[in-house]
């Protein structure tokens, strides 16, 4: 092959990788300039915000960001909270429910109780300015749980031991390794009391009932839908007409479309969309998805940090 040939294809190959990137940039522009439109858009146009919380509720920095949007953002007239969670640490629901009433200072906000809101997940359902539940929803669990293993008797079949030395009798107890003394139950009791005073209380406050009415119905007892609406600890039974029909009575415009702010799904790029993810990755072949998908069936944990509140279904 003689050397203007050689150079002939050389330019050619240059040219069509020039023009295989030039492709990718544009494409790139497009998903771009079509996902900053949406995102505009929707924040130009008045709403009902609508935010999920489900599962094992925790301290969630991200959920607590996205409620702070929503109270700052003057387009949204509304928000909706959708509840599914069997509960979660006494403080993740605190948090929660201090971030709903901020939210609630500036718009109305409406408690959705779907199949399960019990213990913190009732706890946040307080925060609404109304609680719609279904019929046959399983709400109340008003309490609060402090567990923690003993191995001392597996410890002691497999021949292993643990020595510890500590500053103070009461320091890291109660512990797995060794049965809890008087001393250590007292203090976790105590701090348990604690919460669950501080719980009762809440109740008492937003569902505007008497301390002593809450506290029969405080013995982490759960309730249908239909009677929690006896018991007062939810205002309606119902679905999205109830909610409308609520938002009504607060003057947001029956019209308004719901928008789900959902937390951000894991990728290799956060900041794009699980769409176009799906289209940078058929179209130009790009990895985008870094991130394992795969569940695990047990949780996130084996132990959730803190003192934890939780309404659990029996699997026996």
């Amino acid at each position: 092959m003689d050397q203007s040939a050689i150079a002939d294809r050389r330019h050619l190959r240059r040219k069509l990788t020039f023009w295989r990137v030039a492709a990718i940039v544009i494409a790139l522009a497009a998903v771009f300039a079509a996902a900053s439109w949406g995102w505009k858009d929707r924040g130009a146009v008045n709403h009902i915000a609508r935010v999920s919380i489900s599962g094992i509720i925790q301290d969630d920095s991200e959920l607590l960001e996205r409620l702070d949007r929503i109270a700052k953002n003057d387009r949204a007239k509304a928000l909706v909270v959708t509840i599914s969670s069997p509960g979660g640490t006494t403080y993740g629901g605190e948090v929660i429910f201090k971030a709903l009433r901020k939210v609630a200072e500036k718009k109305p906000v409406v408690s959705d109780v779907r199949t399960l809101a019990a213990s913190a997940g009732y706890m946040i359902a307080t925060a609404g300015d109304t609680i719609i539940a279904g019929e046959s929803s399983i709400t109340g669990s008003i309490g609060v749980l402090f567990q923690y293993p003993q191995m001392k008797d597996l410890m002691d079949k497999i021949g292993v031991s643990l020595e510890e030395i500590k500053s103070a009798p009461l320091k890291a107890e109660p512990s797995p390794f060794h049965p809890a003394s008087e001393e250590a139950k007292t203090m976790i009791r105590a701090m348990v009391m604690d919460s669950y005073d501080w719980f009762v209380d809440l109740v008492v406050e937003r569902r505007k009932l008497p301390r002593d009415q809450v506290l029969r119905l405080a013995d982490g007892s759960i309730f249908t839908g239909r009677q929690a609406l006896a018991a007062k600890l939810v205002d309606t039974l119902g679905g999205p007409e109830a909610i409308r029909a609520y938002l009504d009575e607060r003057k947001v415009a029956e019209d308004l479309p719901f928008v789900d702010y959902d937390a951000p799904r894991r990728s290799g790029l956060p900041f794009l969309g699980g769409s176009i993810r799906e289209f940078a990755r058929s179209i130009l072949g790009l990895p985008l998805d870094l991130q394992p998908t795969i569940e695990k069936l047990t949780g996130e944990k084996l132990f959730l940090d803190g003192l934890v509140s939780v309404w659990q279904v029996d699997h026996d």
